[in-house]
């Protein structure tokens, strides 16, 4: 997981280099049997976002502006489910002190972050035993 802190009126892709320059734990080398692939919206469809992640050695797979979703098929008794992040942010959002930023120093911010993500994570685990 990675973690970077900015104001609210900082777009998404500006923050693209420093989140995967963020990541904890040191990903394998992608190979042609085992590429790694990075899924992003259209809010990163920029030509040095592109640049980035072929420098990081990712497979792109970025949707265009403009481009129509095309629409899933019906399928009778399927549900649909939410997304990963969307999930793990509607989680975080029940920490009241995150939903608020009340703190000025981005490093305790950064702080209740980590603590939040370390309580889901073991949430989760116990779940699973």
């Amino acid at each position: 997981m990675a973690v970077t802190v900015a104001g609210a009126n900082v777009n998404d892709f500006k923050l693209a280099a420093a989140t995967l320059e963020a990541f904890a734990v040191e990903r394998p080398e992608p190979t042609e049997d085992a590429p790694q692939h990075l899924c992003l919206d259209k809010g990163y469809d920029y030509d040095e976002i592109r640049d980035l992640i072929a420098i990081w050695g990712y497979t792109a797979h970025i949707r265009i502006k403009g481009e129509e979703a095309t629409p899933m098929p019906r399928i009778p008794g399927y549900r649909a489910r939410r997304w990963v992040v969307e999930r793990t942010h509607s989680w975080m959002n029940r920490f009241r002190r995150l939903l608020i930023r009340w703190e000025k120093q981005v490093e305790n911010y950064l702080a209740l972050i980590h603590l939040a993500c370390a309580w889901i994570t073991c949430q989760v685990a116990m779940m699973f035993e």
